[in-house]
């Protein structure tokens, strides 16, 4: 097998990354980053050279995979039947495609076989299950195998029937379906939260998914949410019916909206015939589509057929191009988004894409700007798809004005001053007054508080929207001059509460290096990089005064990681909250530089599992420590695999390829003997 260029692998990874961040920006956090023609085109880069270079894929690729986890908030629910994604076909010759591979495999003419087709809903997915004919539990996609419990929420859905009508209704049924909302009802819900001063949603996806996630119900009763259902997941008995549509009309009959242009075809002409038909019915539905969903109409096929990883090979999502308008540039404003990213953002003539209006447009970065070619003034092409907001993707140049201005991205950050830190290899700029800026005050807040940081205990998201909303808490050092007699003025906070919170916020003054250095929030330095700078540098006061070349000597520390850590100490801003945390009394041993001889040097190890006794970043720091290398795959130049609970793929991997495999109680045997210095990693004693 040819080995891939360095390039290649520097891409392959470089486009999981990105992958993975889009997954869990999409399906948890309901804030996509990238556009859904954007997604396709990267998926399927990194398929073609995964399909080139398959000795370079993983188990944890995206192309293996459904999403990501869910977030914190709701009660976690396992899907008893995964909801999988769809495999994608983008013109006429991979729809025909498509029935030639099904007609192969099922042994008989591909144009002769059924096909069931509807929109492809642009919403939030979510699943309904009904026990005895009443509604026992919903919940979201997640991540397609663990969802979270939104039931009470989808209650106030009219459209989702909480007793299922008629009397013929199955002990067991579990109904997928999209929660969306319409054109119409967007821009009059927008509408009203302009006149109020609250939140304007970007699309009626975003609106769907975030409605869906309050977590007071009464907010998502006021919202124009719709459910549309489009699969029966599981029924138990089986009523007897053949096929897919069948199923849906029994919806039907059970209370349960279902397409209005679901309709079934036979071939791939009939499928040709269909997409085009709904592309042109498209602007006038109402509500957003992103396509056409496809499906074998029979279900004994359709069992027959099965699943691929991470989609049934029955069915396939025909996707329309994306929808395009052209207007006037009018200005540029900078935007900083709650990781510092600067995203400059075009304040566009109003025009209506994709039946809604759209007035401003993403540009993206630097770069994209410098690509464009644009000017402010410009006549733009804006391309919307389902997208988080919409994108400039052309300048007609011809059109531009004798007045056109260039756009100057800013050197400081637009809302706290700091300095804007661009580090070579990454396209974003990003404002590097992380503690001080307001426009990341939660998610600094957030993250300082949290387990692995300071472990502030009683001090939750809700709790801290509250203190900013009333300006209390602007940096963390001003959490720690909170009192219990102001905190008690909150509501739903007594008294016992208040001074149970400052209990915990004056434990919190006694931590440990590491953790402080966690809890500043540098990009991308996790609880085992900060471990790595503690034990390097020893003191908090070494590494403020580190210059990039002596931070990229630290254990797994690059190029690109010490150029946040020393932009984040030069950014005066910074410097003065960290000295007001100090002035507040946080405080800590001092740690011991501790130079242990490398006794795992040139081995690579992998942890995958549940570790019960400590974190898996802590298991990795101390592998680093003594000089392993510490992978996310098991291949043959791996030394040890360390195996918990949930091991999965990569145990199995490694029992194939013969590598040594050890539990966790070994690993904490091996670990405590290495680190007091035993100089003989085979102990044969302890060998597996």
């Amino acid at each position: 097998m040819t080995q891939p260029d360095p390039k290649i692998l520097d891409e392959i990874t470089r486009l999981r990354t990105e992958l993975d961040d889009a997954n869990y920006r999409y399906y948890v956090l309901d804030d996509p980053a990238i556009s859904d023609a954007d997604y396709d085109r990267k998926l399927r880069r990194l398929q073609t050279l995964e399909e080139q270079y398959p000795d370079q894929v993983t188990s944890d690729s995206p192309t293996q995979r459904v999403g990501a986890a869910p977030a914190d908030g709701f009660p976690e629910i396992e899907h008893a039947v995964p909801m999988l994604s769809l495999g994608n076909a983008f013109d006429d010759d991979e729809l025909r495609a498509f029935v030639k591979r099904l007609g192969d495999r099922l042994e008989r003419d591909g144009e002769q076989l059924t096909f069931c087709c509807e929109p492809k809903l642009d919403g939030a997915a979510v699943s309904l299950v009904y026990e005895r004919g009443e509604l026992a539990f919903g919940a979201t996609r997640g991540d397609g195998r663990t969802g979270e419990g939104i039931t009470s929420n989808l209650k106030t859905l009219k459209s989702i029937p909480l007793k299922l009508r008629g009397e013929a209704w199955p002990e067991l049924l579990e109904v997928r379906g999209e929660v969306t909302m319409r054109h119409a009802d967007f821009e009059a819900m927008n509408d009203k939260a302009r006149e109020e001063g609250g939140k304007v949603f970007a699309n009626p996806r975003n609106a769907a998914a975030g409605s869906l996630r309050q977590l007071d119900p009464a907010i998502t009763r006021t919202r124009p949410l719709e459910f549309t259902a489009y699969q029966v997941a599981r029924i138990e008995p089986d009523l007897g019916d053949a096929t897919h549509s069948a199923l849906m009309a029994r919806l039907g009959t059970l209370g349960f909206r279902t397409s209005r242009e679901l309709t079934t075809v036979t071939g791939s002409q009939g499928l040709i015939d269909y997409c085009r038909w709904l592309g042109e019915q498209r602007d006038a539905l109402g509500y957003d589509i992103d396509g056409v969903v496809i499906k074998v109409d029979d279900l004994r096929l359709q069992r027959e057929l099965g699943f691929v990883a991470r989609a049934p090979r029955w069915a396939v999502a025909y996707k329309f191009p994306a929808q395009e308008q052209t207007t006037r540039l009018n200005d540029v404003e900078f935007q900083v988004g709650r990781t510092g990213a600067i995203t400059p953002v075009a304040r566009l003539e109003p025009v209506s894409v994709a039946g809604v209006t759209v007035s401003n447009a993403t540009l993206h970065n630097a770069d994209e700007i410098a690509r464009l070619g644009v000017m402010i003034g410009d006549t733009v092409s804006i391309r919307r798809a389902g997208d988080v907001i919409p994108q400039v993707v052309r300048v007609l140049e011809e059109q531009r004005p004798a007045d056109a201005r260039e756009i100057v991205f800013p050197e400081r950050c637009p809302v706290c001053d700091s300095a804007i830190e661009r580090v070579e290899g990454e396209v974003a700029a990003r404002c590097s007054g992380g503690l001080y800026c307001a426009a990341q005050r939660k998610e600094a807040l957030k993250h300082f508080a949290s387990r692995r940081a300071l472990d502030i205990d009683g001090l939750g998201e809700k709790l801290i929207d509250q203190l900013i909303e009333r300006d209390w808490v602007k940096t963390p050092a001003e959490l720690f001059r909170l009192d219990a007699e102001r905190l008690a003025e909150l509501p739903r906070m007594a008294q016992k509460s208040s001074e149970n919170l400052v209990a915990a916020l004056e434990k919190a003054k006694q931590t440990t290096l590491p953790r402080f250095i966690y809890a500043l929030g540098i990009r991308e330095v996790g609880e085992a990089t900060a471990g790595n700078l503690a034990s390097h540098f020893g003191t908090l006061q070494a590494l403020m005064a580190a210059e990039q070349d002596d931070l990229e000597a630290v254990d797994d520390v690059g190029p690109i990681v010490a150029a946040h850590v020393h932009g984040f100490f030069q950014e005066p801003h910074n410097r003065e909250i960290i000295d007001d945390l100090l002035g507040c009394g946080l405080t800590w041993e001092e740690q011991e530089v501790v130079a242990r001889p490398q006794l795992l040097a040139g081995e690579t190890w992998v942890l995958t599992g549940t570790l019960e006794s400590l974190t898996r970043d802590e298991g990795k720091a101390r592998l680093q420590a003594l000089g392993a290398k510490v992978a996310g795959s098991v291949s043959k130049k791996t030394a040890c695999v360390v195996a918990g609970p949930g091991a999965g793929s990569k145990l199995a991997k490694a029992e194939e390829l013969g590598v040594t495999v050890i539990d966790e109680a070994e690993f904490l045997t091996r670990l405590a003997r290495w680190e007091a210095g035993d100089s003989d990693p085979t102990d044969q004693e302890s060998a597996p």
